[in-house]
């Protein structure tokens, strides 16, 4: 047997398991699609990311916050669905065939009712974890952009919201306690001159009912906008600071010549420069913007980190501490039934994220970041998962054909090298294919199944259940009782399994290995023209 005949053997048998294994993609690419494998791995993929590992990732906990996560109008816009009965009849033969896995599943009723969650309505009769009423969801995105996943985990924990509310708390805070040292002095100022003349006397009241008109109500009215989101922060102390200024202006106009008025003026400037002169360290030194891990330490609710928040408001009765309090209460409702495991993830990179940070808003950007990063790690992990489950399923498939078309390697390398004339037929079919084909798209993949298809008209290839073949490879007639060799059995199902390996490989690796060894039979590419050169 010389090197050109073995040559034709193996372009011979590499263009079988090219056809074959073009047959096992479209198999495998069905099955995907209607089992909706690549959408159902990503939801299970997210539920191990946010319960820290596969045993955690079916608590009820985990998969109800996946499904808010679901929810999310950024994930819900990913996924795009057509509209209209006809357009939908199709797709709910599809959903009806990949929710069977889901009715057989080990993982409790929670996985027999929903894979993918529900949407959020009242309409229908079907209860998710929470007890409430909602629409089984049939679909869901096969893939999640990381800043997309990044965005909804902080919107879902209500970061942001959390960052107002203990904004607005300890703002509240140091407007009573700045509003509160200020009247200090001017009941000060008003005790000092109670028993002398009354243009004092009068001074000191009226200038008492102007702190009240110009001060104390214009600070309530800047709290206020803040709450409405009508002013930021600095903007609102900027504008306790001019209100301020309009009221020691007023005192310096109309005081009277007498030394505790003079120095009940030098007092209220004193505290108009301390605190709004500098008004970036003033925000830093009273904590008016919060970092991100003290706002994400607050979701913690069994955490150390609530009780040393509350001794910060003295007075119980303030309004500071109503708010504060208020939000506390809202937040153990939304987030009681959040995972421990994702609380303490997100904690971890608010850590790394405030040490970055220079403002709680860079500090919401940076834990966006970290988490973004984080998905992306954990998917990447979750793809090569896929690949290896995905490469599994091919085996099978593989394996799968290989027995239905009765592909026995060894059998078709004896075909094809006692057989001149089905040798030839395939090599001239396999160049033509190489030479007009390649595989960079999948248009370009649709093309050569075309192709590969027209050649299975014209040709006989040595696979199949005829009786030829059988009485070949076992010494199998149908004809005449014979008894079949156990030995050619053996050799036969070895042959199946080397078939079913190759198939898996897939058409992309047959098709190149192909194109080289029709490039080493021809002796190399042809020559660059004078033309191109």
């Amino acid at each position: 047997m010389n090197l050109s005949l073995i040559l034709d053997i193996a372009i011979g048998l590499i263009f079988i398991y090219l056809i074959l294994s073009l047959l096992a993609c479209e198999i495998q690419e069905i099955i995907t699609t209607v089992l909706q494998w690549r959408a159902v791995h990503l939801k299970k993929s997210l539920e191990i990311l946010v319960g820290g590992d596969a045993a955690s990732s079916d608590s009820d906990s985990v998969i109800t916050f996946v499904n808010d996560l679901y929810n999310h109008p950024s994930i819900k816009s990913v996924n795009q669905e057509a509209k209209g009965f006809l357009t939908n009849l199709p797709r709910h033969f599809v959903w009806f065939l990949s929710s069977l896995p889901g009715k057989f599943s080990l993982s409790g009723e929670k996985r027999k009712k929903s894979i993918f969650g529900y949407t959020n309505t009242e309409t229908e009769n079907i209860r998710d974890n929470r007890g409430k009423s909602n629409i089984i969801k049939h679909s869901a995105p096969s893939y999640i952009p990381g800043d997309v996943f990044a965005t909804a985990v902080i919107e879902t924990l209500s970061i942001p919201l959390l960052l107002d509310k203990f904004t607005e708390a300890r703002l509240i805070k140091f407007q009573e306690e700045l509003l509160h040292e200020m009247q200090n002095i001017l009941l000060k100022f008003h005790g000092q001159v109670n028993n002398l003349d009354n243009h004092k006397n009068k001074f000191s009241v009226d200038i008492y009912n102007d702190f009240i008109e110009i001060v104390d109500k214009s600070f309530a009215n800047i709290i206020d906008d803040f709450q409405k989101n009508k002013a930021d922060l600095l903007t609102s102390l900027k504008l306790m600071a001019k209100s301020i200024d309009r009221y020691i202006q007023l005192f310096q106009e109309n005081m009277p010549e007498y030394f505790f008025a003079g120095k009940a003026l030098q007092e209220l400037k004193f505290i108009r420069a301390d605190m709004f002169d500098d008004m970036e360290q003033t925000i830093v030194l009273k904590g008016l913007r919060p970092n991100i891990n003290e706002v994400v330490q607050l979701i913690d609710l069994d955490g150390d980190f609530h009780p040393g928040l509350i001794k910060e408001f003295s007075d119980k009765n303030s309004e500071a501490y109503k708010t504060f309090v208020a939000s506390l209460q809202a937040l153990q409702e939304s987030t009681r039934k959040l995972p421990p495991e994702l609380i303490n993830n997100v904690a971890h990179l608010a850590i790394r994220a405030a040490k970055k940070a220079k403002n709680s808003e860079s500090g919401i950007y940076l834990l966006q970041q970290e988490i973004e990063q984080n998905f992306d790690k954990s998917m990447e992990r979750a793809a090569g998962v896929y690949r290896r489950n995905a490469k599994g399923v091919s085996i099978l498939i593989g394996l799968t054909i290989a027995v239905i078309a009765n592909a026995d390697a060894g059998y078709i390398m004896h075909r094809l090298s006692k057989d001149s004339a089905v040798r030839t037929a395939i090599i001239n079919n396999a160049g033509q294919i190489v030479q007009n084909s390649n595989l960079d798209t999948s248009e370009n993949l649709a093309n050569l199944r075309r192709e590969t298809e027209q050649v299975l008209a014209d040709l006989a290839l040595p696979i199949g259940w005829s009786g030829i073949n059988l009485k070949q490879q076992i010494d199998w007639d149908n004809r005449q009782k014979t008894n079949v060799s156990i030995w050619k059995v053996f050799r036969l199902i070895f042959g199946w399994m080397v078939s079913g390996l190759a198939i898996a490989m897939g058409a992309p690796f047959w098709f190149d290995v192909l194109s080289k060894f029709m490039s080493v039979r021809n002796a190399g590419k042809a020559p660059t023209t004078t033309a191109k050169r």
